[in-house]
């Protein structure tokens, strides 16, 4: 993972994070002027890999996956659109951010693992059909 599991998180408005950032010595992260958030073409979580200097043929194809879901490009990458949509579900699925934040860990985690190991994987269903 990421993100450490004791790390605390702030939610505020854009505008709060500046002072909320300063006032609880926390990292803004992932609104404008910030050191983590979108830098040109690249979105945060291209930001991170690059940084973190976790760069992984795995890693790589999520993160184009990532940015094309949160820049509007979708045209990046084929499993852009299913991301997106399953992002904006949990924010529709969760009013607490934490729950939404555990469950797109999870939703993340499974992401990786298919860029990972089953990206070549397919289904032919159903198994009985006639091959042409």
């Amino acid at each position: 993972r990421f993100i450490d599991p004791g790390a605390v998180f702030l939610f505020v408005a854009p505008a709060e994070v500046g002072a909320v950032a300063e006032r609880f010595e926390a990292t803004p992260f992932d609104v404008e002027n910030v050191f983590w958030s979108h830098r040109g073409e690249l979105c945060t979580f291209d930001v991170m890999v690059q940084e973190f200097g976790l760069a992984t043929p795995s890693l790589d194809r999520l993160a184009i996956m990532v940015r094309a879901a949160d820049t509007a490009r979708l045209d990046l990458s084929p499993e852009a659109p299913g991301l997106l949509a399953a992002s904006l579900g949990l924010s529709r699925m969760y009013d607490d951010d934490l729950e939404q934040l555990a469950a797109g860990m999870l939703l993340y985690d499974a992401f990786y693992r298919w860029c990972r190991d089953a990206a070549k994987e397919t289904h032919n269903w159903p198994t009985s059909k006639v091959k042409p």
